[in-house]
């Protein structure tokens, strides 16, 4: 199959396959996802994507019909029936299903997984980017699969012609993007948001940090502000597709740019951890 979807045990064509309409996700968004790159059939970090999806779940009091070995096993099982080896893997649960009632069903919640053709985005050309005030609720730590907020945003930078649309808080704070996490370099330093309750804990945003640690780059995980963003020696997003990719401009302004050296070591070094995970063994 060229797109697959599963749906709690049916696999087809993506554009073949359907679902009730009482599944939570249609009444309430009620559900949590998570999505990784898939290079030789390989799925990235899935063991970091996997537990951040648990937990998503757990922190929605959604219970797993399945395992984490489960999960794992189904999404290699699935990986092997597409056309490509290149793919982007995207799973979710859902509540299960039933009349529409806002409290919860009993019983195990619904799994759907989509494994669509994708190339990494190698960060190699700088892209650019808008803000919008931050309108989301205070959960944003949960991968829920209600996005409304970060639909509109994604739909600005799109209408501006732009890659990304970094959020901020009033007062000014800087989160995250519509579907990125977002950092700055200044003076040697990678400054990133902290991991509490208004941003998604990224897996790419982790590994940066880690290779940053094996290249002695310091990390600062505090807060930074839209002037800091403005002032920066450099701009990166950095998301499950789009592993490190720098920023040239926001809101029409140029942004960054100013330490390219520093900039190609991260981005070489992400792009080449990407890929000794996903190189095909070597025959024996």
């Amino acid at each position: 199959m060229k797109e697959l979807g599963y749906y709690n045990g049916r696999i087809g064509e993506l554009s073949e396959m359907t679902v009730p309409m009482n599944d939570r996700a249609c009444w309430f968004g009620d559900g949590v996802y998570d999505a990784e790159m898939v290079r030789n059939r390989r799925l990235f970090a899935l063991d970091e994507h996997v537990d951040r999806f648990f937990r998503s779940a757990a922190a929605l009091r959604i219970v797993m019909p399945v395992t984490k070995e489960e999960l794992k096993k189904l999404l290699n099982e699935l990986v092997q029936k597409t056309e490509s080896g290149n793919l982007f893997a995207y799973y979710q649960v859902t509540r299960g299903g039933g009349p529409r009632n806002h409290v919860f069903p009993e019983g195990p919640g619904h799994l759907w997984v989509t494994l669509t053709p994708r190339e990494v985005n190698e960060g190699k050309t700088p892209v650019d980017a808008v803000t919008a005030e931050d309108t989301r609720f205070f959960h944003c730590d949960i991968k829920t699969i209600n996005l409304i907020p970060s639909v509109m945003a994604s739909q600005k930078a799109k209408e501006a012609g732009c890659h990304e649309c970094i959020l901020y808080r009033p007062g000014g704070r800087i989160t995250e993007c519509s579907h990125s996490n977002i950092h700055i370099l200044k003076d040697g330093v990678l400054r990133t948001a902290p991991t509490d309750h208004l941003i998604l804990p990224g897996i790419a945003r982790a590994r940066m940090i880690g290779i940053c640690g094996e290249l002695q780059i310091p990390v600062d995980e505090t807060p930074f502000s839209i002037t800091d963003l403005m002032q920066a020696d450099e701009v990166i997003a950095t998301s499950s597709s789009n592993l490190c990719v720098r920023i040239k401009t926001v809101d029409g302004q140029a942004v960054g740019m100013k330490a390219p050296e520093l900039y190609e070591a991260i981005r070489s070094a992400v792009l080449a951890q990407y890929y000794r995970e996903t190189d095909i063994p070597a025959a024996r």
